[in-house]
């Protein structure tokens, strides 16, 4: 039988309505043992870090997600509220990224995989295809006490197949968009009062999307890269009342971002941004308002920014704010936002074990992968918990200066923790005890909290 610490504890405590009190032991023995755990990010892995290598019973770990009823839909829920209390401000927008990553895996069993652009390893010049999982997630966009730049927080993340494999496997498909365009409604419902800003790349721009978060019943303020040659039009001219026929949904095309980048009428104004890293950057901003175009749907009014660097080194860029009211430097700031969504997947590959789990039950895939970007973001709650808004420990050395926390000294210290204040019903009556010199202890104890 596991004790957790009280701190511990109280941030679990509200997921336990989502679990059937029979396997509630077992889910927390497994988010502990996850976090502990070093290496491969397998059950049995779980079992041996939390001495249970010799229960009888093993199976019953791993029916917790290839077989028992419990919703991560529910558990995305409270996930998500937990992050709101702990990070966000009242009356402060909350803003969400959006993003796709690459779990790669190979295996006959694993039904859903497909075969995907490796965007890590690609270039514009060089194409990498590989195959796997491919996962879309949403992030909380949130500044932490203990750094200077803000951190992406899982909460959603659902399995999204290529077409060829939902085809193959019988199954209806939904492209990335529609997934996001589901995701971001699920989210409104579940803060249906809060300003909620939504970022995602060029990638995953679409007027479809735009049009599901305008059409919200309180609509969700879209951000994205926008592409230079998208079309765009004024709006429409009142029609006379005497003229029949449907009213007019858009105006007269108007030249497109890429002719403005060297039309002399257009306005520029210079401006001084909090660039990517924190260093500040002067660029050269137009913006204006359009009716952005695609066959098929209707316009979607959006205010579009223009960006330019006078010094040359950046390529003109283009995003697009469905709110008309938002600054040029809003707009650009929100979007600088989105590079923690890639910071996020990369730590949770480097720490948490991600690309390392050998489920092969559809049930399992599906709620493994969540599971371990959802533990990025518990991890960071529990820090919050501990640290009560004071300063982070960092690793550092006489050969390495760290200027402040990243992931790896939040998921050690957590450990550290875990390690110094659980306490196992279990253990054996008669210990036996051995002496440690200090620093081989330290160094010890520091090994295991920073293991990968």
């Amino acid at each position: 039988m596991l004790t957790l610490p009280n701190e511990i504890m109280a941030v679990l405590i509200p997921f336990a309505q989502a679990f059937n009190y029979r396997i509630w032991d077992m889910v927390q023995i497994m988010v502990i043992g996850a976090i502990l755990t070093p290496g491969k990010r397998t059950v049995t892995a779980i079992l041996r870090t939390m001495g249970l290598q010799d229960d009888a019973q093993f199976q019953n770990y791993h029916r917790v997600l290839n077989r028992a009823k419990w919703s991560g839909l529910v558990v995305s829920k409270i996930l998500f509220g937990l992050l709101v209390a702990a990070f966000v401000i009242s009356g402060v927008a909350l803003v969400i990224g959006a993003d796709d990553t690459i779990e790669r895996r190979k295996g006959k069993k694993i039904k859903e995989k497909g075969v995907f652009r490796d965007a890590v390893r690609s270039s514009h010049k060089y194409t990498v295809h590989v195959f796997g999982l491919r996962w879309m997630s949403m992030m909380l966009i949130v500044p932490v006490p203990w750094s200077s730049r803000v951190w992406a927080l899982p909460f959603l993340t659902v399995l999204a197949p290529s077409q060829a494999t939902n085809e193959a496997n019988g199954k209806r498909h939904k492209t990335t968009i529609e997934w996001i365009m589901q995701m971001i409604s699920a989210v409104r419902r579940w803060q249906p009062l809060e300003k909620i800003v939504l970022v995602t790349d060029g990638g995953l721009c679409a007027v479809k999307l735009g049009l599901r978060c305008a059409g919200l019943a309180n609509p969700v303020t879209w951000v994205s890269r926008l592409r230079l040659d998208a079309a765009l039009h004024a709006w429409p001219e009142p029609q006379p009342a005497s003229k029949p026929g449907p009213k007019p949904k858009k105006g007269s095309r108007q030249p497109s971002l890429e002719a403005r980048l060297t039309d002399p009428k257009t306005v520029w104004q210079t401006s001084d941004i909090t660039w990517y890293a924190g260093k500040p950057k002067t660029l050269e901003i137009a913006t204006g308002d359009n009716l952005w175009y695609t066959p098929g749907f209707d316009p979607l009014p959006i205010r579009w920014v223009l960006v330019r660097d006078p010094a040359g080194k950046l390529a003109p860029t283009a995003f697009l704010c469905t709110d008309l009211q938002a600054t040029p430097e809003e707009i650009l700031n929100w979007f600088i936002m989105r590079w923690g969504l890639e910071v996020t997947f990369q730590e949770s590959r480097a720490h948490l074990g991600l690309e390392t789990q050998r489920q092969w039950s559809d049930l399992a895939i599906a709620r493994t992968t969540p599971a371990l970007l959802g533990l990025f973001s518990l991890v960071t709650l529990f820090v919050s918990r501990l640290t009560q808004d004071q300063p982070l420990p960092v690793r550092t050395a006489a050969w390495y200066i760290k200027p402040e926390p990243t992931f790896s000294d939040a998921i050690a210290f957590v450990r550290f923790y875990l390690w110094t204040h659980m306490e196992f019903a279990n253990s054996p009556v008669k210990t036996t005890f051995g002496l440690f010199p200090d620093s081989v202890l330290a160094a010890l104890v520091d090994s295991i909290c920073y293991a990968t």
